[in-house]
């Protein structure tokens, strides 16, 4: 060690003695007092380094996009009910615009021609082409240095997992959110409408497709008498969406209701009767909220979900219910654009994104996670609307 630096090296240690730290000559590190070994290396192992500091951590490859990417798509999903019923398709895109080709053709007969001569002649099915944008879906956050300044860093990769906690614990906590946001664009898609979260359209499908909606269906359940009617009009709703689909197979009708709805079901005359002598009639006893029951044909469940205190704002309007054809391939799908971010521009679409940056004052890194999906109904006049009355 030179003159030159031996001076350095007393003048530092004197500074920082006035102030209550120890400073290693050999390795120019400031540590707390006490923790001197030998060697001069770190006895407990809390480091102070002039340069740099706890949040250096956040340039190194565990925080950067695709990790930290990873990280927010290995978060569990929480899938509605709406995501588990339909049935969806999933697509990811390197666009953030999706095109969607619809061919307008109809069932018909094929009529009887001579042998040897010409067939028989139809016309060219009309195509129409239809651009949906990817809405997208944006959270900022973000982990001030105070957050993980009181991490203890007894090596590098045991301080990177304890701050990458940190970060997935706030991951974790918005892509909660993210689903919540996907299962509203769900529901929205089997309803036809697609709504943002202040409650203005963001896809009305029927008009994108430009078909008309049918008219809504009145199951009349305060009946009084159980003369059938109910399950006629549960035969009604089945054959419109059986003539829609034009042949098109399905396995069965599902209906997504409102708790008034459900509860006009249940105590339905009708309903009542044709369970009360069977062994289904348990769920009609024993209280049945937000399970499901089958009925002339159609499974009828009682939707759970909302936003807001105590689901305030439920995805199911009062007094409605919501039918919609099961086992119809690509029926339902779901697309996935990608990230506007430098490094995802023309890559296949992911569910969720995240990334970090750090803060203009150098306070602490902004997290930002964001979500680029469409839900919709490839054929939106097979879904039908019901009432209660």
């Amino acid at each position: 060690m030179t003159s030159k630096f031996k001076l350095y090296a007393v003048t530092l240690a004197a500074l920082a003695v006035c102030i209550g730290l120890v400073v290693d000559p050999h390795t120019t590190k400031i540590l707390l007092p006490g923790l001197f070994t030998q060697e001069g290396a770190v006895g407990a192992g809390v480091v102070l380094v002039a340069l740099g500091g706890i949040l250096d951590v956040f340039g190194s490859d565990a925080f950067g996009v695709v990790t930290l990417t990873d990280a927010i798509n290995q978060q569990p999903f929480s899938r509605g009910r709406a995501g588990e019923v339909a049935g969806w398709s999933l697509t990811r895109v390197a666009t953030t615009t999706i095109a969607i080709e619809n061919l307008n053709g109809v069932l018909s007969l094929v009529n009887p021609t001579a042998r040897g001569g010409p067939g028989d002649d139809i016309s060219k099915k009309k195509r129409t082409l239809r651009n949906l944008t990817v809405p997208h879906y944006q959270r900022d956050d973000g982990i001030m240095a105070d957050e993980v300044q009181g991490i203890r860093a007894f090596g590098q990769e045991s301080q990177v997992q304890t701050v990458m906690d940190v970060v997935n614990a706030r991951l974790a906590e918005h892509a909660r959110d993210f689903d919540v946001t996907l299962e509203h664009q769900r529901v929205g898609a089997i309803k036809g409408i697609i709504l943002n979260g202040d409650g203005s359209t963001l896809y009305n499908l029927f008009t994108e497709f430009s078909v008309s909606q049918q008219s809504e269906v009145d199951f009349n359940l305060d009946g009084a008498t159980a003369n059938g009617a109910v399950r006629t009009t549960c035969s009604s709703v089945i054959r419109m969406i059986a003539k829609t689909l034009g042949g098109q197979p399905f396995t069965g009708v599902h209906a997504l209701c409102s708790a008034e709805f459900w509860d006009a079901l249940i105590a339905n005359v009708e309903v009542r009767a044709s369970y009360l002598s069977q062994q289904e009639a348990s769920q009609l006893r024993d209280g049945v909220a937000y399970q499901a029951l089958n009925f002339g044909g159609i499974t009828f469940e009682e939707y759970r979900g909302g936003v807001g205190t105590e689901e305030a704002t439920g995805f199911i309007d009062a007094n409605k219910a919501h039918f919609f054809p099961v086992g119809v391939p690509d029926l339902f799908r779901t697309v996935y654009a990608p990230a506007d971010y430098i490094e995802t521009v023309n890559t296949l679409g992911l569910p969720r994104y995240a990334k970090q940056y750090p803060m203009p004052n150098d306070k602490g890194v902004i997290l930002e996670m964001q979500m680029n999906a469409l839900n919709y109904c490839t054929r939106p006049r097979v879904l039908i609307k019901g009432k209660t009355t």
